[in-house]
């Protein structure tokens, strides 16, 4: 079985006004990802959305003197501080418009615990907790994953390298993700280190 996952193609990572965290070229995924929909070849769809808690502790405006971009430390690891984003029940943690969400079949909150964030899909950074996707891929017996959606360098490739662990056949649909590039190369290292993880690129 094959599953499609679609990484937070939410509207405060799109290039729109008032958005909290554009992603560069973001909304030009929204089309790779429908067509991937609907190109039948998986029989299972999934979601992550980031689910921030308003005074979520990776959020830059909780730190007195940080500024976003800022690394602290957080629940025991490093944590690159964020513009406030993809808050609980706001515009901007919903799916992007565009997007054919009626083909999901589950979606998976993440970040919802404010004292440490949560990059991957299946775990919170530290994999102290599961969002329980990785369950449920196997709940449908889902043996392979493709992976798309935002951002490269982040979410996406941190839910990649967590599928390979978990034993999922891992591609990475690369026309269908962006990323931030907080440094000049972020992205190409991301996807490199995926690949020597052993994540299949496919343009």
């Amino acid at each position: 079985m094959k599953a499609l996952i679609l990484v937070d193609i939410q509207n405060d990572f799109l290039p729109l006004a008032g958005s909290a965290l554009p992603v560069p070229d973001g909304d030009a995924i929204i089309k790779v990802a429908n067509a991937e929909m609907a190109s039948g070849h998986y029989e299972v769809i999934v979601a992550t959305q980031d689910w921030h808690p308003a005074d979520h502790g990776s959020f830059a405006s909780q730190h007195a003197g940080k500024k976003p971009g800022d690394v602290i430390t957080l629940a025991g690891l490093p944590q690159v501080l964020w513009p406030d984003h993809c808050v609980q029940n706001t515009g901007g943690a919903l799916f992007a418009a565009g997007l054919d969400t009626h083909r999901i079949h589950q979606v998976f909150p993440k970040g919802t615990d404010l004292s440490i964030d949560s990059y991957s899909g299946f775990y919170d950074n530290d994999h102290r907790q599961a969002t329980g996707l990785g369950d449920f891929l196997r709940t449908k017996q889902v043996t392979d994953v493709a992976v798309l959606g935002l951002a490269t360098d982040y979410c996406v490739k941190f839910t990649a390298l967590d599928a390979v662990t978990l034993g999922f056949r891992t591609t990475l649909i690369r026309r269908g993700v962006r990323g931030v590039e907080l440094r000049p190369g972020d992205c190409e290292r991301a996807i490199e280190a995926m690949q020597q993880a052993g994540v299949i690129i496919q343009d």
